[in-house]
């Protein structure tokens, strides 16, 4: 039959464990409209289909496909589909160690933001934290949002650019090494270290030309390599080398080696 479809309300969410998320929230909404309400955490808004309307402090603001929008807290907002089809969007709730308060003013006047590197890097946040195991990438690609995210709010006042620091990146990389199977979340890092978390990235990723959870990564499947090489089968080399189950290394594995775990092994013993 004719007519409107459906109401749909498909949404999915979790907390990571990933200092300053408060959530991770996925929706797709057909005709939901959100009544004027509050947040205590800062909203992160992307809209991947079709696009939501909303009102802010008693102004009319919009999503379209290439804006990133940052709702602050304690400020009443609604929403509702501004196409016929719904939306569909990814949000992260952040706390204020990654916000301060003091940007609240400016994100009420400038909520959307027009940032294709911001957009790309928010959508690779939410790619990591998809899957467990990748809370030091997630961490990372984080740290550096929120630094973009301030030079738009306070131009002028963020990082101008990344200075080379060959002693921190030194520091960094012999602290993964020292946790290759442990692990080590950024936060603690750059206390260890010490130094701000969006510097340590930097450093590291200027000194070395890979970012640390890369490094951290690559580190780990060298000694799944030998591990498989020496007969081990992938669910005991998965645990033994720091990944969070067998299909951490798998996607991890393939990525770098360009085949699984399990034909990684059984080459070698035909060898």
């Amino acid at each position: 039959m004719g007519g409107r479809p459906k109401d749909q309300r498909n949404v999915s969410a979790w907390r990571p464990r990933v200092p300053g998320v408060v959530e991770v929230f996925h929706a797709h909404y057909t005709e939901y409209a959100y009544p004027m309400h509050v947040h205590d955490a800062w909203t992160l808004l992307i809209v991947d289909d079709g696009a939501v309307r909303y009102d802010l402090d008693r102004h009319e603001h919009g999503t379209p496909h290439d804006t990133v929008s940052l709702l602050p807290p304690h400020v009443p907002h609604n929403g509702s589909p501004a196409t016929p089809d719904g939306f569909r969007k990814r949000v992260l709730y952040l706390d204020a160690s990654r916000l301060g308060d003091e940007l609240i003013g400016p994100a009420v006047d400038a909520p959307d933001l027009r940032d294709p590197v911001l957009r790309r890097r928010v959508g690779q946040l939410h790619a990591a934290l998809a899957l467990p195991g990748d809370e030091l990438e997630a961490e990372s690609r984080l740290t550096l949002i929120g630094d973009r995210l301030r030079d738009h709010l306070r131009p002028g006042t963020g990082a101008a650019g990344a200075r080379r620091d060959p002693v921190l990146a030194r520091r960094l990389r012999e602290l993964l090494d020292e946790r290759v199977v442990a692990g080590i979340g950024l936060t603690e890092a750059a206390a260890l270290v010490p130094a701000h978390p969006a510097h340590l990235v930097r450093a590291f990723s200027g000194a070395y030309g890979i970012a640390p959870h890369q490094y951290l990564m690559s580190r780990r499947v060298d000694r799944a390599r030998r591990l498989l090489l020496a007969g081990r089968a992938p669910a005991d080399v998965a645990g033994a080398t720091g990944f969070y189950d067998q299909a951490h290394l798998t996607r991890h594995f393939k990525r770098l080696v360009g085949v699984t775990p399990g034909r990684y092994r059984a080459g070698g013993a035909r060898t």
